[in-house]
């Protein structure tokens, strides 16, 4: 792919990797930022460099989510790894990680090399795979990690489904220890949960559905704690989603634990009110609305209430939330057109990202620099010890970089997702704030109007 020449001038950046946030001009020639400054473009022959003006706009570094399902190798029919790196990239992501959850899973250097190989033919953004704990994500024996690090992968996961056994765990962490890498669980007590399609409390018994408890994943985190506490080895929490998983959280990293921890955007701003059918929360007695039951609200972990979304928000302000990823989890509409005991766990997340969360800002529930920092900084942290940790907006750095627009409208409409699945909860939804334009690696991966 071409590398872009192109200016921005009056936009305000906000860079976490080199602590900045100014309103400045920008400029990239061939995909290299060869200027950043005040007034640079009353300086400089800019004749066939199309400069957009950035005025209340923001530009970012990259955004990088630490938690997509690419569905590839395996269910095609619902993602590619072609599909969901456009998805990525509308959505401001320049890396995203990808779960290992496919069919073959992603336990062996093969599958490793089919995703790294697949993944640079598009010369998009930047895929980096997720091995599994154990071997076809059965959670009887251990994966082959030392092959599964040296084939490219940044983290160990048997997400979908948790790492139940206390053994393997503990033996996960182990190695976890000496190869630097995190592993990363999806706590659920399946005992607990029992497969339910929604959170435990007052919705589920007005919905007549049995309920998922908050201590379905309390009491895994617990147990995960205590083993990295006693194992060492970096402990990294997927999609924490109740308030005592955040007190939890703050208990092991002042004990000096090594963990980390994330939230996505959805449990950040939908509760389990929602599945009253009304795009909002909603108070319990509320007459049920036409979208009532919609499986499109069905993820794993469920959402919680507003009690867990004001804990989760202040562990994001004081840094016990280490950063935002998406869980980016597509289906086929065969998959969620059916009763919601039924229907498949999961939600399309990568273009909705930035929208759910710009709401926050808007309702002064969360600053956008803290925003921009879960999403770079904060998300680069946890797997710093496999990547080169991103330089930022600096001259003589390759372009990976997202200009945002937190003020104009956005209407979802899922079918002008890019994803395969065009399913969504936020159908018709108007919102404010959006992607206007992404580059990776120096060059123009999304354009709004132009994709």
């Amino acid at each position: 792919m071409s590398k872009s020449s192109i200016g921005i001038k009056n936009v305000r950046i906000i860079d976490p990797y080199n602590d900045i946030d100014s309103v400045l001009d920008i400029l990239i020639e061939n995909g290299i930022i060869t200027n950043v400054g005040k007034d640079i473009f009353s300086q400089v022959d800019n004749r066939n460099i199309v400069v957009i003006d950035g005025t209340d706009k923001i530009l970012s570094p990259g955004f990088i989510d630490l938690h997509t399902h690419l569905r590839d190798p395996g269910e095609e029919h619902k993602e590619t790894i072609e599909t969901g790196m456009k998805a990525a990239a509308k959505g401001g992501f320049t890396t995203i990680c990808s779960m290992p959850n496919t069919n073959p899973p992603v336990d062996n250097s093969t599958t490793v090399k089919y995703i790294l190989d697949e993944s640079k033919k598009f010369e998009l953004i930047q895929v980096l795979p997720i091995g599994c704990v154990t071997k076809e994500r059965k959670g009887m024996q251990i994966s082959e990690m030392w092959d599964l690090k040296n084939a490219g992968c940044v983290g160990f996961s048997d997400d979908g489904d948790p790492i139940y056994n206390p053994e393997i765990m503990q033996t996960a962490l182990q190695y976890s220890e000496h190869l630097g890498l995190p592993v990363i669980n999806h706590c659920e007590d399946t005992q607990l949960s029992k497969h339910s399609a929604i959170n435990e409390g007052k919705i589920s018994n007005r919905l007549g559905l049995s309920g998922w408890p908050n201590q379905a994943e309390d009491i895994m985190i617990a147990r995960d704690i205590e083993l990295a506490k006693k194992y060492g080895g970096h402990l990294h929490i997927a999609h924490a989603s109740t308030s005592r998983s955040v007190e939890l959280i703050n208990d092991a990293k002042n004990l000096g634990v090594n963990i980390t921890a994330e939230v996505t955007p959805h449990h950040l701003t939908m509760t389990d009110s929602w599945l009253l059918g009304h795009q909002k929360n909603t108070d319990v007695f509320a007459s049920l609305g036409i979208d009532a039951y919609d499986s499109n609200l069905k993820v794993n972990p469920p959402l919680r209430t507003k009690t867990d979304i004001y804990s989760l928000l202040t562990g994001l302000k004081e840094g016990i939330i280490d950063a935002i990823a998406t869980d980016h989890a597509p289906h086929a509409i065969q998959d969620k057109l059916t009763t919601l005991d039924d229907a498949a766990y999961g939600i399309n997340g990568l273009e909705t990202a930035f929208t759910l969360l710009a709401s926050l800002y808007h309702q002064n529930m969360l600053d956008i620099v803290e925003i921009i920092n879960r999403l770079t900084l904060g998300a680069a942290n946890i797997i710093s010890n496999s990547i080169q940790k991103p330089k930022g907006i600096i001259k003589g750095e390759l372009a990976d970089i997202v200009l945002l627009d937190l003020n104009s409208d956005f209407t979802v409409i899922g079918k002008d997702f890019i994803s395969k699945s065009k399913l969504t909860p936020l159908e018709g939804l108007t919102l404010k704030g959006k992607v206007i334009l992404t580059l990776a690696k120096g060059s123009i991966v999304y354009e709004e109007n132009n994709n």
